[in-house]
């Protein structure tokens, strides 16, 4: 007789959500599918979404009292295991809602960084996200102790209690330092494969966009490449970099990048610095959008918004549309190809479109077989400083008061800089 092991059952989770003051009922609504699609990420079953609107987040529950005692009452009668929060809690708020409901309290940070931890299979991958959960667990470890530390020392401070806290806290700041220290390694070994890209003169591509709008799926097409392609939020973390030959036998490197999400939380974004940097240091941006996604202009503005702070905006950017094949209705592509001039529209899954998009990536990288030569006086440090960001800069060297660049820029970058040119 086969002896057949019972399925582990899936966490019944609950979603709450606060229409707070400048948040409209849509983007609420939006938000929380968003969080549901993280929970199913993370392998929870989401059992209801409960909402409720105040000017403000209260102290000490983040949603009213009487709300929260009727959330307790429908975790009991519907055996929730796990209730989600849409927004960063606090840590008094985090302890006083998990006593009063007696059941795990998430939020979307901490669910955002339980998914990065299952999907995460590099070493390099691995740091990052331990990283990121012990810069988010340093400041609720120390409210965590509050109760038994003193902050003026003397009489009565003594004891277990504070040493506990400060043991507690030495350890993670102890193993924060020594991640970080690894992940500079990281970094450097980054920047020297960076260098040696660069010795080829060939240029990179970053794949960027919104999670789960098939970035992994477009890079495998293109390159061959084995990336993990799922219809999941982050179902890759680990970067790949792959070259791909144009028609004109150009070369270029592709690189793709973890998806970025609305209300990404800054410690991850700071961990994963040693890959976001594939951005900052790009030559050029493939944007992919999902245009079959009701709320694309939102997830594109999210996209934006995580390149500015990535350093990496003003750089040549490839638009290109995915997931045509799901559309039922033709005519929103054109109304997106025309809104983002040069930009295409493809299907990542059927290959519709993808020599439009191969073509595109020609023409945009067509300015990069040509070096220009530009004399720019040394004051003009924000000139230079551009060049440096938004092209691929060859050789640079001061002579008096004039810098000498010999750099690979975008058309747009060219034409600014047409007087500083050294012909």
């Amino acid at each position: 007789m086969i002896e057949t092991r019972p399925q582990k059952s899936r966490e019944r989770a609950l979603l709450i959500g606060l229409e707070k003051q400048g948040v409209s009922k849509w983007d609420l609504h939006d938000s929380l599918d968003e969080l549901r699609e993280l929970a199913n990420s993370a392998g929870a079953e989401v059992v209801d979404t409960v909402t409720q609107k105040l000017q403000k987040p209260t102290a000490p529950y983040y949603i009213g009292r009487g709300k929260a005692e009727s959330i307790k009452e429908s975790c009991q009668d519907r055996q929730v295991t796990s209730v989600i929060f849409d927004d960063e809690l606090s840590p008094a708020q985090g302890r006083n809602l998990e006593n009063l409901f007696a059941r795990k309290v998430l939020d979307r940070t901490q669910l955002i960084l339980d998914i990065f931890a299952q999907r995460a299979r590099s070493r390099e991958g691995r740091l990052q996200i331990e990283l990121a959960q012990l810069q988010y667990l340093l400041p609720r470890l120390t409210r965590m102790w509050h109760h038994l530390s003193r902050q003026t020392g003397g009489i009565g401070t003594r004891g277990p209690g504070e040493t506990q806290l400060e043991v507690d806290r030495r350890r993670v700041q102890e193993r924060i330092a020594r991640l970080e220290r690894e992940l500079e390694s990281v970094r450097k070994t980054r920047a020297i494969q960076r260098q040696g890209r660069k010795r080829h003169q060939w240029p990179v591509a970053a794949v960027v966009g919104y999670t789960n709008a098939g970035k992994s799926t477009l890079l495998n097409l293109l390159t061959g490449a084995d990336v993990i392609a799922e219809d999941k939020l982050f179902a890759t973390l680990d970067p790949t970099t792959r070259s791909f030959a144009l028609p004109n036998k150009q070369r270029v490197l592709l690189t793709d990048t973890v998806g970025f999400l609305r209300k990404l939380p800054h410690t991850l974004i700071e961990s994963f610095k040693a890959t976001l940097e594939e951005v900052s240091e790009a030559d050029l941006l493939i944007h992919i959008a999902d245009l079959s996604h009701p709320r694309i202009d939102e997830q594109m503005e999210a996209v934006d918004r995580v390149i500015k702070e990535l350093d990496a905006y003003g750089k040549q950017t490839l638009v290109v549309f995915n997931k045509i094949d799901k559309l039922p209705n033709r005519e929103v592509v054109d109304s997106y190809l025309n809104r983002f001039p040069g930009s295409v529209a493809i299907s990542a899954h059927t290959g519709e479109g993808v020599s439009k998009l191969v073509e595109a990536l020609e023409s945009a990288l067509s300015s990069w077989r040509l070096r220009s030569r530009f004399r720019i006086p040394a004051n003009e440090s924000a000139l230079i400083a551009e060049i440096h960001r938004v092209g691929h800069v060859l050789e640079l060297r001061y002579e008096a008061n004039e810098a000498l660049i010999v750099a690979h820029v975008p058309p747009d970058l060219a034409q600014k800089l047409e007087r500083y040119a050294n012909r």
